[in-house]
């Protein structure tokens, strides 16, 4: 069993956040989970819908949050699940002037959903946005300069990371929100068999988004360190596709989740490691 956070929890790693939930206690937990295929249980075996209002049969990570979470408490859940979505109005123009036909972002489309009742609150964004703008960098829009042009999409995926915590903060005063960064997409396995030339781009798009934008958000709220973290990179934890999460997949997120959630904190991601260069 994960230890259980009783009482005084910072809710980050700067003690800024409302406290996390307290499993063990009587106080029930409103769970209202943000992300895109991966939170509808993408890659599982047993999905868990957008919209849901339980998903304590899924094997994707949301259902595997709500159900350990009900063993001792009552859990409400609303899946803000946006399969195949983004961060930001901004990635989702660029997708879809790309051909890529972004359905929604989590800022304009997910955010002003969230319950202002909820009391915890995980996102997970990034891969979508990953492939979005490595796509960009293919199709030239770099131009002369595509370092600097990763540099601009790196800038505002960040100060629109931050937008979407100040939205759900608003919607929700008293949630608990913890977010995972992502791994090195350029090493998983459906990257495997591409140009190395590819797989370097999606690598440094993935980890300057990680490095740049997500990580400095742990002065506000938890966040899990995927990429540096060996399981990620493990070829059993993805489905066939290679980029989705299969049931082990789920069971490892929602491992790294429930630690988060239930200790009110997560340790501060690493600034490097090998995994950030893994793909060339």
């Amino acid at each position: 069993m994960l230890s259980l956070c009783l009482s005084g929890c910072s809710g980050s790693n700067s003690g800024t956040t409302p406290t996390s939930p307290t499993p063990g206690t009587s106080t029930p937990v409103a769970y209202t989970p943000l992300g895109a295929s991966d939170a509808a249980g993408g890659g599982a075996s047993v999905p868990c819908l957008p919209l849901a209002t339980s998903c304590r049969d899924s094997t994707g990570y949301v259902g595997l949050v709500q159900r350990r979470l009900s063993e001792s408490r009552t859990v409400s859940l609303l899946n803000l699940a946006l399969p195949g979505g983004v961060l930001s109005p901004d990635v989702e123009a660029l997708g879809d002037d790309l051909g890529r036909n972004i359905p929604g972002n989590f800022l304009a489309h997910l955010a002003p959903l969230v319950p202002p009742a909820t009391t915890l609150v995980t996102i997970f964004a990034g891969g979508n946005d990953t492939n979005t703008i490595a796509s960009a960098i293919g199709a030239g829009r770099g131009g002369t300069d595509p370092s600097g042009y990763l540099t601009q999409q790196v800038q505002g995926f960040a100060r629109d990371y931050g937008r979407l915590i100040d939205a759900v903060r608003a919607r929700a005063p008293g949630a608990f929100i913890v977010v995972m960064n992502t791994p090195n997409f350029g090493a998983l396995p459906y990257m495997a068999g591409r140009p190395v030339e590819d797989r370097r781009i999606v690598q440094d798009v993935s980890v300057r988004l990680t490095r740049e934008a997500i990580n400095p958000l742990a002065s506000r709220v938890p966040v899990v360190d995927l990429m540096c973290d060996a399981r990620s990179y493990q070829p059993g934890m993805y489905s066939a596709d290679g980029f989705h999460p299969n049931d082990q997949g789920h069971a490892y997120l929602s491992e790294v989740l429930l630690q988060a959630i239930t200790t009110g904190s997560a340790p501060a991601p690493a600034g490097s490691c090998g995994f950030m260069t893994i793909a060339g």
